[in-house]
């Protein structure tokens, strides 16, 4: 038997989320066979997977020394402080200015140096996670493809994620907009609405009908400014599906600079060769908050931005009149 208290982080956190995330190497089918058998006890009384929890409640799961070895393992975690901007913290949220060129979560080729590795790390180093306790484990609410650049948002406490989650599901409350320079010159401001479907055979998004599966998907797109050939847009996303943006602006012949997978790879390879460009120009630049409360209540009314890079401005700079030569 094996005894754990729920702290402040995972108050209103269901029974059977609870379990899952404290046994993480479990099989779902013990878990809840654990439930069906009353094995599972909330301050000495049988709950169902759905009880909510509270700070202070104790969680008794009856398994033997063996299976808690097993099934508990404790997660990765060297307590230092974060080196990359933090862009705001409170209690129950993070937002951190992510670099292009680092994964948010881990992949299947097992790397280690990620965004959330990073964060747990900067939490332990606070004192705000303990990687032996599997009852909640700071998470993002979102996610940025590895090359994209900007700003990302994490729950540090149960609440937080949960809330911070259903804010980027429903999109009130919440806007986010990205920066990206694309191949050719934008005739002005447009909307894209083109449904998409993914691929999982190839890892691939493609417009797609919604009678084929696709899914609606609206992007607005801003003009900034015209760069040489280029053109710097603002983004924002009216619906969140993968790769949407660069799958939009490479809908409408206006694929983003760098872009490896829906991109120019002529283009590409002239930028590198050029200017020694690397990578896709894509930054999450900026998200704003409004009529918030509860968890989320120190973002409401709030602005925050990830400025362009050197590398970024850099670019920009060659590219406008008066810069380097282009040929």
């Amino acid at each position: 038997m094996k005894e754990i208290a729920v702290n402040e982080a995972s108050e209103g956190q269901k029974a059977e989320k609870f379990v899952r995330k404290w046994l993480s190497e479990a099989p779902l089918s013990y878990i809840y066979k654990a439930f069906r058998k009353k094995d599972v006890k909330v301050n000495g009384h049988w709950v169902k997977k759905d009880a909510v929890l509270h700070a202070g409640d104790k969680v008794r799961v009856y398994l033997s020394d063996e299976q808690l070895s097993v099934f508990s393992r404790p997660r990765p975690a060297t307590p230092r402080d974060l080196d990359l901007p933090i862009v705001y913290e409170d209690r129950h949220v993070l937002i951190v200015d992510k670099p292009s060129g680092l994964l948010v979560n881990g992949d299947d080729r097992g790397n280690k140096s990620t965004l959330v590795q990073k964060v747990l790390d900067y939490l332990y180093f606070k004192g705000e996670f303990d990687p032996t306790n599997h009852s909640f484990v700071p998470s993002p609410a979102h996610r940025l493809d590895r090359n994209t650049a900007g700003l990302v948002v994490f729950g540090k406490t149960d609440a937080g994620l949960r809330a911070l989650e259903d804010l980027f599901k429903e999109r009130i409350g919440i806007h986010k907009k990205y920066l990206a320079l694309v191949k050719g010159r934008l005739k002005g401001d447009m909307e894209i609405s083109a449904p998409l479907k993914k691929d999982p055979t190839r890892g691939l998004v493609e417009v797609s009908s919604l009678i084929d599966g696709g899914k609606p998907a609206l992007t607005k797109v801003h003009l900034i400014e015209e760069a040489g050939e280029c053109s710097l847009v603002e983004c924002e996303l009216l619906t969140g599906r993968t790769h949407q943006i660069r799958v939009h602006l490479a809908y409408i012949e206006h694929p983003i600079v760098g872009d490896g997978k829906y991109g120019d790879f002529a283009l590409n390879r002239e930028f590198e060769r050029l200017y020694g460009w690397k990578g896709q120009f894509l930054r999450a630049t900026s998200l704003s908050f409004d009529h918030l409360e509860g968890p989320l209540a120190g973002l409401d009314g709030k602005v925050f931005s990830s400025p362009l890079d050197l590398k970024e401005s850099s670019l920009l700079n060659a590219l406008r009149p008066g810069g380097r030569d282009n040929g």
